[in-house]
């Protein structure tokens, strides 16, 4: 079966939460029309008339980006200008739009955590957080004959997890107590009479943002027609979501030695820099895709020797130089273009795992606007 435009935008929702976009942005939905049918999705980094005409010859019905075709507000849509033009050849052709921006910068396997693996960084933290997990307690009772049940449907909605230990409940037996009243359809006694049923006290754990998942998963396991839970707020801290990333490379490199690696991880020839001593080693390593130079402070106060990030002006690389901290500038398009190769695969995974016949493309149009001689 094909798959609604719909249903592919939610895959993209589950990795990058349209709640991790900063207030100027503007990801999600463009153009188009989310209950289209797809059989072939393509996957950017910009959409311009090349990648626009690319995704038309190849039959594309949805086009992934990660910058926003609208970034500023429009006033008109006119046939002889470039906004136009797109608009009218993705309605024409029916093909949607959608973009994944900063969401997609500051999520878990977003574009920040593609450079620092790309990189080979270790214990890469958030640079800059926009969001911190919060955790709740899950109280539930459940009668012994079916807590298995309600242990696998918490378990496969993300409940019951502390760092990389699955699984984790405690469980304690009891009575449980209730009299069905007028109207009911009791699993277990009836109408009228006391009923008392041996029970398991059930607690486990859950991100907040799961809540409304696995609460419904819970319910649906339960065996009862009304079902008595708790849910308590935890001071328990979570992984923190947001720009950068900053982490340690396996072992310190010669500055020269770090630029070649830099430039074989991100698949550029040339790139600028910032470094007083060319005989300086480097292990502890800040990156940012995109335009992330004004998050130096940021990178100086984790303790990181250089930053690597795009879009850096002037008068930033000379604040950094005097706060002796090193720089090198790839490019926007040079440190945000891996996501696209990784937002392919993970559409594909997505795809396949539910049997869906939609074929992913990578555009093959999209290119840096910069040129070196």
């Amino acid at each position: 079966m094909c798959a609604k435009a719909k249903e592919l935008t939610g895959f993209i929702e589950e990795l990058a939460p349209p709640v991790l976009s900063e207030s100027w942005d503007n990801s999600g939905w463009q153009v188009g029309d989310p209950f289209q049918d797809v059989e072939r999705v393509m996957v950017t980094l910009d959409i311009d008339e090349q990648v626009v005409e690319e995704a038309v010859q190849k039959g594309v019905q949805l086009l992934v980006s990660h910058h926003p075709l609208f970034m500023k507000g429009l006033k008109s849509l006119r046939l002889d200008t470039m906004p136009g033009r797109i608009v009218a050849k993705l309605i024409q052709h029916g093909v949607g739009s959608y973009a994944a921006h900063t969401n997609l910068d500051s999520a878990g396997g977003g574009v920040n955590d593609i450079l620092a693996e790309k990189l080979g960084l270790r214990d890469a933290r958030v640079l800059y957080a926009v969001q911190e997990e919060k955790y709740l307690k899950l109280v539930v009772f459940v009668p012994e004959s079916h807590l298995e049940n309600v242990m696998q449907a918490l378990r496969s909605e993300g409940a019951g997890w502390i760092g990389n230990y699955s699984d984790c409940t405690f469980q304690l037996k009891g009575t449980g107590t209730f009299r069905p009243g007028e109207g009911t359809d009791p699993y277990i006694g009836s109408q009228g009479e006391l009923e008392r049923v041996e029970e398991v006290r059930l607690e486990t754990i859950l991100p907040t943002s799961e809540k409304a998942r696995v609460v419904d998963a819970m319910v649906k396991a339960h065996p009862y027609e009304e079902v008595a839970y708790d849910l308590y707020p935890l001071a328990l801290e979570g992984p923190k979501k947001g720009l950068g990333r900053v982490g340690n490379l396996n072992s310190p490199l010669l500055w020269p030695e770090f630029i070649q690696l830099v430039k074989e991880a991100l698949g550029v020839t040339s790139v600028r820099f910032g470094c007083d001593d060319k005989d300086a080693k480097v292990q502890r390593v800040a990156v940012c895709g995109g335009s992330g130079a004004d998050l130096w402070p940021a990178a100086k106060a984790m303790g990181a020797q250089v930053l690597l990030t795009g879009d850096i002006k002037y008068h930033t690389a000379k604040d950094m130089m005097a706060e002796g901290i090193f720089f090198v500038d790839a490019g926007h398009y040079g440190t945000e273009r891996i996501v696209v190769a990784s937002m392919a695969e993970y559409l594909r995974r997505c795809v396949n795992d539910r049997g869906m016949r939609v074929e992913v493309l990578e555009s093959q149009r999209d290119y840096d606007p910069f040129q070196t001689a």
